[in-house]
């Protein structure tokens, strides 16, 4: 073999700086690399570059607050001055927040046209959601709103009921509180709570696949409320484009921290607040959260014993559960708010 410099066999001359002994062992190995091997290779690169493309323009579409209407033609029809506006919980995407309106559909739209309150991936702005919810009132001549408030969606409806009653002088007639915490110290998961908090808080932001893998792993931990279709199902939709951002769900975490009931007590005027849970419930304190809801807004609270037993998760779970809640939600409007004639069903005949 030539020297770097001299001349190959042919009289060429040899191009400095190559090495035939390394290049020689490159082809060999390229030549033991399969091509099924380089296929699955480029088809993964693909789908990876692929779903970060997806990701990308889903999250940059959600950089606002949305109304997300969910068509319901005899609510529609019947009820077109009222409305049910869910506040969606922890790390909840749009699609699920309307996932869970139509399972409780034929409860809900006895007394309501259909909403869910979609946050943005930019982080959780409550003045942005009173401005979100206020535009969707006066634009469909909203005169009566009823308020879900799904996990810690209850703390948010809360006080955008507040603000609202307070900035433009429209009153909730009703807040459901699904499992909500009424602090932080209801949430049962304290030591990564107060961690996310305290990175969100000093300007780290979490990256998604270390968000997914905490997914996983506190949903296997917490396996008895969960089967684990229900595992693999919420996992996944965590690390799919339609999943909240991690600022996003940051962001929830610090309102939760941060979050004061105390302050919007009789600010609501008469709305009514109902309490519902599990005392299975294993990501909040059901007890403590339960009376210190009640203790707080005692001047509203018009219903705290009802229970959602045998729902799975037990946490806040009216999607997977519709059998469950629909019951305790016509109970409810039955109750408070019932229909002309006391009767529980309107018809077209």
């Amino acid at each position: 073999m030539p020297y770097r410099g001299e001349t190959d066999p042919q009289g060429q001359p040899e191009q400095p700086g190559i090495d035939h002994a390394r290049l020689l062992a490159h082809a060999a190995a390229l030549r033991q690399f399969s091509r099924r091997g380089f296929l699955w290779g480029t088809g993964a690169s693909a789908l990876l570059a692929g779903d970060m493309l997806v990701t990308r323009r889903v999250q940059s579409e959600r950089r606002v607050n949305r109304i997300l209407e969910v068509r319901d033609d005899f609510a529609d029809a019947y009820y077109p001055d009222a409305s049910w506006f869910l506040f969606p919980g922890y790390k909840t995407s749009w699609e699920e927040a309307q996932w869970i309106l139509n399972a409780l559909r034929g409860a809900l739209n006895k007394r309501a046209r259909l909403a869910a309150v979609g946050y943005s991936n930019q982080g959780l702005d409550i003045d942005e959601l009173v401005i979100a919810v206020i535009e969707h009132v006066r634009a469909n001549k909203l005169t009566k709103l009823f308020f879900y408030g799904h996990s810690f969606g209850g703390m948010v409806a809360t006080q955008v009921a507040a603000r609202l009653r307070e900035l433009h002088g429209v009153e909730v007639a009703f807040i459901l509180l699904d499992s909500s915490p009424y602090s932080k110290h209801d949430v049962l998961d304290q030591s990564w709570f107060d961690g996310v908090v305290f990175l969100y808080e000093s300007g780290f932001r979490v990256p998604s696949v270390l968000r997914g893998g905490y997914e996983l792993g506190e949903r296997v931990i917490h396996k008895d409320e969960r089967t684990w279709r229900q595992i693999l199902d919420q996992t996944l939709e965590q690390l799919s484009p339609i999943a909240p951002s991690s600022v996003l769900v940051q962001s929830e975490s610090a309102y939760i921290y941060h979050f004061d009931g105390l302050r919007f007590v009789e600010k609501l005027g008469g709305t009514k607040m109902a309490y519902v849970g599990n005392p299975r419930d294993q990501t909040v304190q059901y007890q403590t959260a339960l009376e210190a809801w009640e203790v707080a807004f005692r001047s509203n609270m018009v219903s705290t014993n009802l229970q959602t037993e045998g729902a799975r998760p037990a946490h806040a779970s009216p999607g997977w559960n519709p059998a469950v809640y629909r019951p305790i939600v016509d109970q409810l409007m039955n109750e408070f708010f019932p229909l002309p004639g006391g009767g529980s069903r309107v018809t077209v005949f």
